[in-house]
């Protein structure tokens, strides 16, 4: 069955005076609506059609290698996009409580800590691609960054919160100030679902 793109769970204006209302319609409707569109053509025909999309990347060596670009490149973004509209919100904690608090100070020391190496990722990523943090398999935390938009589950790991460093995220509001947009972008994670993903997956 070919994938579809869900609407956002909010309005587009509703991470203003962050991330501005014209940057979250193109992001949302024309490039995440590309991935998706892009997908299912390179998928269409082949068995993986019928597969959900955390089976396609952990799985992309039974992709036809004609295909494997295409479906990695495509099919990435349109997790990556997913879990990135998710983790957003005009509401919700702008700090982490509870199991996940205790997680993030055992891995990093403090929330301050987290922030300034999600914060590093996210600079340094030369070019287009994401910071994560991601849960490992001995369900400790860490920060990673990914080019593109290959996933962490393509390298056997679990994304909780993902920020998009590609220029379509920012460049309207921030021009190539990328760390300005990444200081923004923390008020809006709503860490009430960061935590929700870590209770799911740190079972």
């Amino acid at each position: 069955m070919p994938f579809t793109l869900d609407p956002l769970p909010y309005p587009y204006e509703a991470l203003e005076p962050h991330i501005d209302t014209m940057t979250m319609q193109i992001h949302h409707d024309k490039h995440h609506q590309a991935y998706v569109n892009n997908l299912n053509a390179a998928l269409a025909g082949h068995e993986a059609d019928t597969w959900d999309i955390e089976k396609i990347l952990t799985q992309l060596d039974k992709i036809p290698e004609d295909k494997r670009t295409a479906v990695r490149n495509n099919g990435g973004g349109h997790h990556n996009h997913s879990l990135f509209w998710e983790i957003l919100t005009p509401g919700g904690s702008n700090v982490p409580g509870g199991d996940l608090k205790d997680a993030i100070d055992k891995s990093f020391g403090s929330f301050d800590n987290l922030k300034a190496e999600l914060t590093k990722a996210g600079s340094t990523r030369f070019g287009s691609g994401w910071a994560w943090l991601v849960l490992k398999s001995d369900k400790s935390l860490s920060v990673i960054s990914t080019p593109n938009q290959d996933s962490p589950l393509m390298d056997g790991l679990r994304p909780i919160l993902g920020i998009d460093v590609w220029e379509h995220a920012y460049y309207l509001k921030y021009q190539n100030r990328r760390p300005d947009y990444l200081a923004a972008i923390f008020n809006v994670i709503n860490w009430d679902k960061v935590g929700e993903l870590y209770a799911k997956y740190s079972k």
